[in-house]
């Protein structure tokens, strides 16, 4: 992800610079000038020196078209999980379970938000160690209205990061539907989000030792994905399948609802990553056109393999080709062109497919709605992949060493996924020892939405 360090001094210094030499030349100009031109011509030059030198600091500090760009952006990744995932998720489970997904997405969006402003955007982007920001922000302390990241105001830039981290733990809520408790969720979510989001953040996105290293994700492969995808599968074999699983598997109580949602997702995807370019330029327009293109071919890829195994094309199957598309292109999406987006949504389709029946009949995994197969696996291989579809020879860029940056991408994934299962463990056991995982058996029958939440979606009177 291109992003700026929060104290940049080259940035923040340069209105200041500019002004000191706007007193020098003013100074100089009022002793020096009269003696060699006219009093008129010297007001002259003073005036078109300051305009110049005014104009100088105006442009270093503010760019209204990324600022308008980084706004729409952060609309549409919240728009992602709401109401995006929240309606994917809702019409994949059983129809007593619809409303406490929806629950579950809301309620992470909120307190994800109040964890990011009280302190998780300092340990992810202040000026820090190699493993994690500083103090200096807790609070958003020191943030003002004058404030700058790049040539943005910091305060949008700080909105847009805050919808990655509601959306990556939102992800996770896919793997234990239909049978976690709602406290327990809360519990996790924090926690999670303090000891894995976080600190992963700062390592790829905030000048951390991934990044120093040179590892590329332009927009969540790593930070996103990968964290998600194998904390959601640690999460359901920890919480336990649903009664029946695996022979007997709940089919989706709204596939046009999951359809919309997924819709959704794909609309807000545009600013997941075109928006992680973090400018209105010719690098977003062509993370744009891979994003789609690469969602396209992954739901086609799905789509086919799915007629030719049972006969019919679904709905619910080419919508989560699409996804698993996405998911693949995120961390190569700037850096990829559009060959290595076609090769990437194919890759997507087939691959996702697979993993899906091996998570469940292999593994015996009971991850409900595919997380780990599908976003875990998708940013995985999107990530090492970039090395080799990001080189000249498949029409990328930013790649010239192609083994070098594999091994580079590879230490990265292997890290980030060390930590992320090793602190999922310590979570999930500090969740069992408190609040407890699971519901009973009798509220996992009934639904959860009448017996955690006291509502029910549907009313037939």
């Amino acid at each position: 992800m291109r992003l700026y360090y929060p104290e940049n001094a080259l940035i923040t210094q340069l209105p200041t610079l500019m002004k000191k030499l706007l007193n020098i030349v003013s100074f100089l100009a009022l002793f020096i000038l009269p003696g060699i031109l006219s009093a008129q011509e010297a007001t002259d030059v003073l005036a078109t020196v300051t305009e110049a030198a005014e104009a100088v600091a105006e442009t270093a500090e503010l760019s209204s078209s990324n600022t308008a760009w980084m706004l729409t952006a952060t609309v549409l990744v919240l728009f992602m999980t709401l109401p995006g995932l929240a309606l994917f998720y809702g019409g994949l489970v059983r129809a007593q379970n619809l409303l406490s997904v929806l629950m579950h997405c809301f309620a992470i969006a909120c307190l994800a938000s109040v964890l990011w402003i009280a302190g998780l955007y300092s340990i992810a982007f202040a000026d820090g160690c190699d493993w994690a920001g500083g103090l200096e922000h807790f609070g958003l302390k020191g943030i003002t209205t004058a404030s700058m990241a790049g040539d943005i105001p910091e305060t949008v830039f700080i909105m847009f990061q805050m919808t990655f981290a509601i959306i990556t733990p939102g992800l996770i809520v896919g793997a234990f539907v239909e049978r976690m408790k709602f406290s327990a969720i809360l519990l996790f979510t924090a926690l999670w989000l303090v000891l894995v989001y976080a600190p992963v953040t700062h390592w790829v996105w905030g000048g951390g030792w991934l990044q120093a290293r040179g590892t590329i994700d332009l927009a969540g492969g790593i930070v996103v994905h990968a964290t998600a995808g194998i904390s959601a599968l640690l999460l359901a074999k920890f919480v336990g399948p649903r009664e029946g699983f695996p022979k007997k598997l709940h089919v989706p109580h709204s596939p046009g609802m999951v359809m919309i949602g997924a819709s959704m997702l794909w609309v807000g995807w545009f600013g997941f990553n075109a928006g992680s370019q973090l400018a209105a330029n010719e690098a977003a327009g062509m993370t744009m056109l891979v994003t789609h293109i690469s969602a396209a071919v992954a739901s086609l890829t799905w789509m086919t393999i799915e007629w030719i195994k049972t006969g019919k094309p679904g709905l619910v199957g080419i919508v989560t080709g699409m996804v698993a598309g996405l998911a693949t292109i995120t961390p190569a999406s700037g850096n990829v062109g559009p060959l290595g987006a076609v090769l990437l949504g194919f890759l997507a389709g087939v691959v996702c497919y697979f993993m899906c029946g091996i998570v469940k009949g292999k593994l015996k995994i009971d991850d409900s709605l595919d997380v780990f197969a599908v976003h875990g696996v998708g940013g995985i291989m999107g990530t090492l992949l970039v090395a080799v579809f990001g080189t000249a020879a498949f029409g990328g860029t930013g790649v010239e060493d192609m083994f070098g940056q594999l091994t580079t991408q590879a230490i990265a994934l292997a890290a980030v996924i060390a930590w992320s299962a090793v602190a999922t463990v310590i979570i999930v056991l500090v969740c069992k020892f408190t609040t407890g995982l699971r519901v009973n058996e009798e509220t996992e029958f009934t639904g959860l939405d009448s017996a955690e939440h006291g509502e029910t979606a549907y009313h037939f009177e």
